[in-house]
């Protein structure tokens, strides 16, 4: 059983930047994403990294601004967030998929956190 626990969410203005982490517990090779859910919206893809960390994919709205990275000998995942907008407030959730094949897909993954609140003020 894998437990995710986010942490780095806050509040910020607009233009600003965050840093979400994610930490796994109970051991394996997962690869790791991140999703999101705004108020009144479907959950949203935003990254996606394999467990070797030489591949990443990243939603349309993440492209250019947002980081995935990992480190396994800490069994963290990070999510580097700049030059955020309003648009970006939501729930971001970590995820966990043993090898995900349609990455955008929810569904895909076994295992999900919490998930940390970014509030991005304008």
């Amino acid at each position: 059983q894998v437990q995710l626990v986010e942490s780095g969410g806050g509040l910020v203005q607009a233009g600003g930047s965050l840093r979400l982490s994610c930490a796994a517990s109970g051991g394996g090779r997962y690869d790791m994403g991140w999703f999101r859910r705004a108020p009144g919206k479907e959950r949203e893809f935003v990254a996606v990294i394999r467990w070797s960390g030489t591949i990443t994919y990243y939603g349309d709205s993440a492209k250019g601004r947002f980081t995935i990275s990992r480190d396994n000998a800490k069994n963290t995942v990070s999510l580097q967030m700049n030059s955020l907008k309003p648009e970006d407030t939501a729930v971001y959730y970590c995820a966990a998929s043993r090898f995900v094949r349609s990455y955008d897909s929810p569904s895909q993954y076994d295992y999900w956190g919490q998930g940390t609140q970014v509030t991005v003020s304008s």
